[in-house]
């Protein structure tokens, strides 16, 4: 009997290979960790030596792990408190990471919060509450941050799609207070019956009110607002089966009432072949992106960072998770960018964090993005179920991926004595006159103020990295636009062979 139904196995397995033999489309390009991300398989973290020899950050940041063994990690939020809400997507959880107390960059430990969910995906704090975006309802409740406890869960809103090819729900409270909702395609390109399919949903904080907000929205997974416009941008995967270059993932500005296109156009009111030929009227009203990715680099996560809490040059500046391709023939994606928004409505993109894939090898697929109070990154990965944590300055992280290593020589040990000695005593008067000195030297402090003192800077830093600090100092750290590059000298030259 087992022989027989082990026979009757083999056969549909290959009469289905024959079948996609013959019938496999043009364009259906598979690589990449597809079979992975169909069976959710996951993968080991990035050992130390990936960390530091792969990975790779614009100068003056650090990454490490904050949080390991959160399977299929998505979606983020962080609480008044300071901790990490992180959905387990697959498993069905919603995990409390507590913030680091110690110093060390890692979490001091996790609460679950609630579990048996149904595909849960999407956060959202207000007002005492935390919202749950599963694949077919939001709910939510109440929540203390101090205590880390969260109250029964209740549904407010049982309207959503369930399942189809973008099964996951993303959910976040706008400046007006309203709950908005984004809900994914149920399929590649085709033509949806439910009113909340590739669209943008808002309603009021207990789901009353529900009215669909924007439309043609693939599948819009990460969405954010501009702190400084209030403008809402987010971004959009775009169709697969048209090629390596067809069409551009998208990041939108989305406004209410307004058209993004699928399934009839893409890109700036380009016919989509399957529906759009027929549908010019709808190509015509189809609002065009802000900016392009690329095609299959997969857009999820996104957030705008602090213009207060961010170094120099990156305040108010938005970070997208690129998930990563699966329908191309060369993987592409698999990284973190940085989009700069300029005052004329141009947006520039730049890599932040890359080293998930090279020469085709994936060991890490980034969702998410959130920042903490202190300014650190986080940033969810749900092919390894890790949360990495980035920082800068004196932040903090888990085994530093690019911490400057100390020095096999002496900092300045190229330089004469009498150099040095004069190095030191210019570097000394910039650090008063620059009002350092207040902040990093009780001694100088006004009454009653903690300093943050300077210690053990040449285990962490040589010459090179204590300009860089300079060069784009964390928040409050003031900027010192008016230093010229050998005042900056200086002043390491004295933060290194005197004051440390």
């Amino acid at each position: 009997m087992l022989k027989k139904l082990l026979s009757g196995f083999a056969a549909i397995i290959i009469i289905a290979g024959l079948g996609l033999w013959i019938w496999w489309p043009e364009n259906l390009v598979a690589k990449g960790p597809f079979l992975d991300f169909l069976t959710g398989k996951q993968v080991e973290a990035p050992k130390p030596d990936d960390l530091k020899n792969r990975f790779k950050l614009p100068n003056g940041f650090t990454i490490g792990i904050f949080a390991r063994d959160v399977p299929h990690a998505r979606m983020m939020r962080v609480t008044d408190a300071g901790d990490i809400v992180v959905t387990s997507m697959r498993e069905g959880n919603v995990i409390l990471l507590h913030k680091d107390e110690d110093g060390d960059g890692v979490s001091d430990g996790r609460t679950t919060l609630f579990s048996d969910m149904n595909v849960p995906h999407g956060l959202a704090l207000s007002n005492g509450y935390i919202y749950v975006a599963e694949t077919d309802r939001i709910s939510r409740a109440p929540y203390n941050a101090t205590e880390r406890k969260a109250g029964p869960l209740e549904v407010i809103f049982r309207g959503l799609p369930p399942g189809g090819n973008h099964r996951t729900r993303t959910i976040d409270f706008g400046p007006d207070g309203k709950l908005y909702v984004s809900t994914g395609s149920s399929c590649n390109v085709c033509i949806e019956d439910h009113p909340y399919r590739a669209t943008m949903v808002r309603m009021e904080a207990d789901g009353s009110g529900a009215n669909v907000f924007a439309t043609g929205l693939r599948n819009t997974v990460g969405f954010d607002w501009h702190p400084i416009t209030g403008k809402l941008y987010g971004t959009d995967n775009g169709r697969d089966l048209l090629g390596d270059d067809t069409p551009n993932c998208e990041l939108n500005l989305i406004e209410d009432g307004a058209d993004y296109g699928w399934p009839y156009a893409y890109d700036d009111k380009v016919s989509d072949p399957d529906f759009g030929n027929d549908n010019q009227d709808r190509v015509e009203a189809s609002r065009a992106p802000v900016h392009g990715f690329g095609a299959h680099r997969a857009p999820l996560g996104m957030r705008f960072l602090s213009g207060t809490k961010s170094p120099r040059g990156f305040e108010n500046a938005a970070l997208v998770a690129l998930h990563g391709s699966w329908n191309s023939s060369k993987l592409v994606g698999y990284k973190v960018v940085t989009l700069h928004f300029g005052s004329d409505g141009s947006v520039t993109e730049q890599d932040f964090l890359t080293g998930f894939e090279q020469n085709e090898d994936v060991i890490g697929r980034p969702v998410d993005i959130a920042q903490g109070p202190d300014g650190a990154i986080y940033i969810s990965d749900d092919y390894t179920g890790v949360i990495y944590r980035v920082g800068w300055g004196e932040i903090a992280v888990g085994t530093s991926a690019q911490a400057a290593e100390t020095p096999s020589s002496a900092p300045f040990s190229d330089v004469s004595a009498d150099a040095r000695a004069a190095l030191i005593e210019d570097g000394r008067s910039l650090f008063r006159e620059n009002g350092c000195a207040a902040c990093h030297m009780q001694a100088d402090a006004p009454e009653g103020v903690q300093v943050k003192e300077l210690k053990n800077l040449k285990a962490r830093y040589d010459a090179a990295g204590i300009v860089q600090l300079i060069n784009t100092p964390p928040g409050p750290m003031p900027t010192y636009d008016h230093l010229s590059p050998s005042d900056r000298e200086a002043l390491a030259a004295y933060l290194l062979l005197s004051l440390d």
